[in-house]
């Protein structure tokens, strides 16, 4: 991100919305601007840590609750919520932090809640050879919420799911039902 570029748009933001960004109110706002930007947009990295399976572990890994937050690319407006990620282990089971630090690397951009659930999804698959996986990503919109139809509270629901979690309709369900999501 080009930080000083940043600061001179939000000026130019504030003087278009009849502000003055000399005034002393706002005089740090497009430093603070550029800051939260910075901060929203920019994902910590991390390495994919797993293990051997040795003890050959084949049921349903997941993490519930995993708080979630973005801005949607059509508003510059956050969407916040909770995931539940989980794996059908193949011959590796994976460091359980990773889960949310997956989803943190794809939630730290522009995004639309499809695209943030399919990306973490279909990246867990290429890196983990899992027998499964399945994402659900429940959130609020701020772009629904505090504009346009103003429905506050309202939750959008997305799943992304792959292998057996797809595939074999015991195992969706039961993913479905582990992570309090209607099948």
């Amino acid at each position: 991100m080009d930080r000083p570029a940043t600061e001179r748009a939000v000026a130019e933001l504030l003087r278009a919305l009849g502000r003055d960004p000399a005034d002393p109110h706002l005089a740090e706002t497009p430093r603070r601007v550029a800051d939260a930007l910075t901060e929203l947009l920019t994902g910590r990295p991390f390495e994919l840590t797993t293990f051997p399976n040795d003890e050959g572990y084949d049921e349903l890994v997941i993490a519930t609750g995993i708080p979630v937050q973005s801005l949607c690319e059509h508003h510059l407006l956050p969407f916040t919520g909770v995931a539940s990620i989980g794996y059908l282990p193949g011959e590796r089971i994976l460091g359980l932090s990773k889960l949310a630090r997956v989803l943190e690397s794809f939630a730290r951009d522009l995004q639309v809640q499809e695209r943030l659930t399919q990306q973490v999804a279909d990246w867990l698959w290429d890196h983990l050879a899992p027998r499964g996986v399945g994402v659900v990503i429940e959130a609020e919109h701020q772009c629904m919420s505090l504009r346009g139809v103003r429905a506050a509270g309202s939750r959008t629901i997305t799943s992304a799911l792959h292998g057996l979690l797809r595939e074999d309709a015991r195992s969706r369900q039961e993913f479905f039902a582990l992570t309090g999501t209607a099948a």
